[in-house]
């Protein structure tokens, strides 16, 4: 499994604590999916402006949100297959961690857990979607005790 983090913003420190636990994410996800490790994955950090833009020009919403995922969906023949890009604002999963009282590091690792399940292809436009999501994203978050009593 492969990583590239793409750091484009400056308000935040990228610790190797993070990193670490973002790869850590990244496997588990692929582990509760079943899908084996051999994928790449690239993850950018970025503010709430360059976020906004991204969400306004692929989805039509003209303001900031925490992730987006871009799944790659043509079929090239790399070594190891690009499983998609995951984009965080740090500023909005700043404010979350916040509001929800835990870590920004915490923040960052739920976003790339939800995150790696919409480049596997699960969404949460319909409650039963969302349901079978939820529980994968839980199951994750469990297994790597992030989230203890769920």
């Amino acid at each position: 499994m492969n990583f590239d983090i793409d750091n484009r913003q400056e308000q935040y420190d990228i610790t190797e604590e993070m990193i670490n636990l973002i790869e850590r994410v990244i496997r588990e996800s692929l582990r509760v999916e079943g899908i084996g490790e051999n994928y790449e994955v690239s993850i950018s950090f970025v503010d709430n402006e360059e976020i906004k833009a991204l969400n306004r020009e692929f989805r039509g919403v003209d303001r900031e949100t925490d992730v987006l995922s871009f799944p790659m969906e043509d079929e090239f023949d790399f070594s190891i297959p690009l499983l998609g890009d995951i984009v965080i604002s740090l500023e909005k999963a700043d404010e979350q961690a916040k509001d929800y009282g835990h870590t920004l590091e915490r923040e960052v690792a739920y976003l790339t857990c939800h995150s790696m399940f919409h480049l596997m292809g699960y969404d949460h436009m319909n409650e039963d979607e969302k349901r079978i999501m939820r529980e994968k994203e839980k199951e994750v978050m469990r297994n790597l005790r992030i989230f203890k009593n769920i």
